[in-house]
């Protein structure tokens, strides 16, 4: 079942001379529990994809549907709520909030919604991010790769759709970035997480089980590493 399907999706910037197409009708599905990435270059349109399938951008033409939504017909409001419980988001600068715990930082779509918490579920989460220990800890008292793993819990939080990282490992240095590697990975496998990453780097994009390359606007490949 595709969890996500993007159909002739174009996004165009300025007019006449000016004019920059930074998506051409883009077309492709994700089925639930897949791990795919998306590699580009600067400038390939790969970030301005991100923005459409997260709703935080809208496109010029065609459509983006998560599940049996299509969210480039909804008003701000419904968007902003339907992401928040839909869509899973990891930072390359984790986008903590520095007042609030550990634990705050990743039930922060619970609150937000007014919902109760589900401790089991915080406690799983922490158990398998290994943030036990860090649970009252604020983020300025962390690591940046502790803060990763907060931000992981956080889009896990609300078994959304699909979780979409934004250049995880960006921010961190090689040894982390591979230990954030790992538990995206195991959060694919632990709870059938489908995971949607974008990345410029080779290496990263390889450790998935399939990957989309951007240029130019255009997806010019799409292969499947892994059975």
């Amino acid at each position: 079942m595709a969890v996500l399907e993007v159909n002739d999706l174009t996004k165009v910037y300025g007019h006449g001379e000016n004019e920059v197409v930074a998506l051409d009708h883009v077309s492709f599905s994700v089925e639930k529990g897949e791990f795919v990435a998306v590699i580009g270059a600067s400038g390939s349109g790969k970030s301005t994809l991100m923005n459409q399938i997260g709703g935080i951008d809208r496109p010029t033409s065609g459509s983006v549907r998560i599940g049996s939504k299509e969210i480039t017909s909804m008003d701000e409001d419904e968007l902003a709520i339907f992401r928040r419980r839909n869509v899973g988001m990891i930072y390359q600068f984790y986008n903590l909030i520095p007042t609030l715990t550990t634990e705050e930082n990743i039930m922060l779509p619970w609150l937000l919604d007014g919902r109760k918490e589900n401790r089991r579920k915080l406690e799983e989460i922490m158990k398998a991010l290994g943030l036990e220990k860090r649970a009252k800890h604020l983020p300025a008292e962390m690591s940046g790769g502790q803060q990763q793993r907060v931000s992981i819990g956080r889009a896990l939080i609300n078994d959304p759709a699909f979780v979409l990282a934004d250049e995880p490992t960006g921010n961190l240095d090689s040894r982390t970035g591979s230990e954030i590697m790992d538990l995206l990975k195991y959060s694919n496998q632990l709870f059938d997480q489908t995971i949607l990453l974008i990345t410029h780097d080779e290496k990263i994009a390889l450790q998935a089980d399939r990957v989309m390359t951007m240029r130019d606007g255009k997806i010019i490949a799409d292969e499947v590493i892994k059975a």
